[in-house]
């Protein structure tokens, strides 16, 4: 009965008090932060896409070439907003998760680097 009390989940948030907020893995160790790059490829294959389908549009409209290149451009960037809003998300996400790994290594890092604490 007295193991449950000193597993190391209890020793776990004093020691680690700056790692707690950080996400954790189904098996306890520090999750892994999600892929950026696949949402970033998404996010720009999908705003030149808008663009390009929008141009097109206007072109066949009957705009001239620029003409229709610049109202592309301009109609594209709400429409991508609001089409895309699932990506970017994601993306937003997947830089913050990353960040705050990257900001925990930097951590123990410099942690590990200082040595013991001299108390």
């Amino acid at each position: 009965m007295a193991e449950p009390s000193s597993t190391p989940s209890s020793s776990t948030p004093s020691s680690s008090t700056p790692s707690s907020a950080a996400p954790s893995s189904p098996t306890g160790g520090p999750a892994t932060p999600p892929k950026v790059l696949p949402w970033v490829v998404m996010y720009t294959v999908g705003r030149v896409g808008i663009f390009a389908v929008l141009t097109l549009v206007l072109w066949l409209v009957g705009l001239d070439f620029w003409s229709g290149l610049l109202f592309g451009l301009l109609l594209s960037m709400p429409v991508s907003y609001f089409a895309l809003r699932f990506a970017r998300e994601r993306l937003n996400e997947a830089l913050a998760a990353r960040s705050m790994a990257r900001r925990t290594a930097k951590e123990d890092l410099r942690a590990r680097l200082s040595g013991p604490a001299a108390d």
